[in-house]
């Protein structure tokens, strides 16, 4: 019997044909196989990595290009619209942005059905801000195309921004000048805006530079007299009592004396608010009266003017100032508004005295835990158990060392500080709360298996034959390390440093724990002794973000800031890092030849 696996002769004519069709049907035909995998060759991993790299660069690109667009453009100044809707109604304010919504089609009336209907059910609505929190309880409207009868962009409308209360839009209707009133007068209410100014500026000057050294004083001398209560006895740690009533009682002594120099204090105070009273009855004296749209009318003293101009008729010469104005005060000044408004210098300073601190902490304790790792320590199991755990401190949520800075070092340490040191001050607490101390210790906890870990990559690149070539000429081991590994070594522990910094600056989970807040009274730096006072809370840009953009009674309201604070926060961190890179490549050149 003949197998069909056998060779033989193909038969000629259709009997071929039938031959080689059934042989086909019991025996698929050998295909053409490729001598290699393609994926051995490594073009489909390299399209994926390429793709991979392009996809990131594309995302990372995208996000900054939305910060920077959004944060650049927030200051600049904007026309303002007078829309007329349908129903009669008026509204007047700066088109912020618009999108396209599906209405409600059964509260339309049948005009306007029509019109959405027409667009397959799908309208244009435009934000404006109305501002006038005051008069209206919100800052935006939505209008829809369907409701707006006609926009126009009147000469006479004027954007105002205010001390408190936000942004006004509307008309001037007329002003008081001493007392005195008068019609609107461009150039008179321009001079006297300036002045105004300055009145409130030396009020802000008054109230916080020398009644602020007042109380401060005042303050000290009242722990003083706790302190001294405390020593005799007569008070217990923690215990409320009236201070100044029993100071007033004492007749000599070290009670007597600090009682004395209050009532020095508080006649000075005195003094003082007389003037600021007097300031400020003179300031009620100028007055502007501002008109809405609607015709409502509201007279605040012309020192609450931040910044006015008309917007509609505003040159691009004048623009560019009031742009750049902006930017300035949102770099100098303080935040108004809850925030939403005005500047974020106490945050910038927060940011950055928190950074630095951090890096104080985590260096050393950083670089010598490396150290010993590396140079000292016997290699083994546990070494290795070591470095595994270190590595893994990398991956615990930032919140639970929040958690953990707020009971160790706030509760823990801060309060048996407070109990050594500071018990006149119990029950407040003075290091047994947040601050920028415990933040940035916190911070540096959370930051320090990066710098180990980069440390010590930097200390297993030094070449052996460095070391070596030390210990023979004499060198003790400490002497080899000191005076040739860690030079060498310095460039790579550079970049852990620059690698803590960015994580540092851009947390903000742990320190809602361990000590920012959204509006701090005071700097850590100011000139009161001790000058630095690490016990103060403080406010941090990344917070501030947050706080504006989801805590805000008006998150739309908070929304440019958020851009223009994340782009500021972007900028900082750039500006420490590039700081730090320009270090280390000056430290890559003084030790590119080494000893060896």
């Amino acid at each position: 019997m003949t197998s069909l696996n056998e060779q033989q002769p193909p038969a000629s004519g259709a009997a071929g044909i039938a031959a080689v069709a059934a042989r086909d049907a019991v025996k698929p035909r050998n295909r053409r196989r490729y001598s290699a995998d393609l994926s051995a060759l490594g073009e489909p991993a390299l399209w994926g990595f390429g793709g991979a790299l392009a996809l990131g660069i594309i995302l990372i690109a995208g996000f900054l290009m939305v910060v920077l667009y959004n944060g650049a453009t927030t200051f600049w100044p904007k026309p303002i619209d007078r829309v007329a809707l349908t129903d009669g109604t008026v509204i007047a304010g700066v088109e912020r942005r618009g999108t396209i919504f599906r209405p409600d089609l059964p509260r339309l009336t049948e005009e306007q059905r029509a019109v959405v209907e027409e667009n397959e059910g799908f309208a244009y609505r435009t934000l404006y801000q109305t501002a006038n929190f005051d008069l209206y309880g919100d800052d935006f409207q939505w209008v829809a195309d369907f409701e707006t009868a006609n926009v126009t962009q009147p000469d006479d409308f004027y954007y105002f921004e205010r001390q408190t209360w936000g942004v006004f839009v509307g008309r001037i209707a007329g002003m008081t000048i001493d007392g005195q009133e008068m019609a609107y007068d461009a150039d008179v209410l321009k001079r006297e805006q300036r002045a105004a100014r300055e009145r409130f500026r030396e009020i802000r000057q008054l109230e916080r530079s020398e009644i602020g050294a007042i109380n401060h004083h005042i303050e000290r001398e009242r722990l003083a007299q706790r302190r001294a209560l405390l020593r005799e006895g007569e008070l217990q740690r923690g215990e409320a009592a009236d201070v100044d009533v029993m100071a007033s009682q004492a007749r000599d002594g070290v009670l007597a004396e600090s009682q004395a120099r209050i009532q020095t204090l508080q006649a000075e105070y005195e003094v003082l608010q007389a003037r600021v009273n007097e300031i400020r009855a003179n300031d009620r004296r100028y007055t502007v009266t501002l008109e809405e749209v609607g015709g409502r009318q509201i007279t605040p003293e012309i020192s609450q003017i931040v910044r006015y101009y008309p917007a509609n008729t505003i040159g691009i010469a004048d623009k560019i100032g009031i742009y750049v104005s902006r930017w300035w005060e949102f770099v100098s000044a303080e935040p108004r508004e809850a925030n939403t408004q005005g500047g974020v210098l106490p945050a910038i300073f927060g940011t950055v005295a928190m950074t630095l601190l951090m890096v104080v902490f985590v260096a050393p304790f950083g670089v010598i835990t490396a150290l010993y790792l590396r140079e000292y320590a016997k290699q083994g199991r546990v070494t290795s158990i070591v470095r595994i755990s270190v590595n893994n401190l990398a991956g615990v949520p930032s919140i639970v060392y929040g958690v953990f800075g707020l009971g160790f070092f706030a509760y823990t340490m801060g309060g048996t500080i407070d109990q050594l040191f500071y018990p006149e001050n119990l029950p407040n607490p003075t290091f047994g709360k947040g601050g920028i101390l415990w933040a940035s210790l916190t911070l540096a906890l959370l930051t320090v298996p990066v710098v180990i870990v980069a440390t010590e990559e930097a200390l297993a690149a030094v070449p052996r034959s460095m070391r070596e070539g030390s210990l023979a000429c004499g060198a003790s081991k400490w002497q080899t390390i000191r005076y040739v590994v860690l030079p060498k070594a310095l460039p790579g522990i550079m970049t852990g440093m620059i690698l803590a910094m960015a994580r540092g600056a851009g947390e903000v989970a742990p320190l809602m724990l361990v000590g920012v807040v959204k509006l701090a009274p005071a700097l850590p730096i100011d000139g009161f002794y001790p000058f630095i006072h690490l016990d103060r809370s403080f406010m941090h840009l990344g917070f501030h973000i947050f706080d504006v953009g989801f805590q805000s009674r008006n998150s739309e309201a908070g929304k440019p800031m958020v851009f223009v604070t994340t782009l500021l926060l972007l900028a900082l961190i750039v500006a420490m890092n590039a700081t730090a890179i320009i270090i280390r490549n000056r430290l890559k050149r003084k030790y590119a030849t080494g000893q060896f």
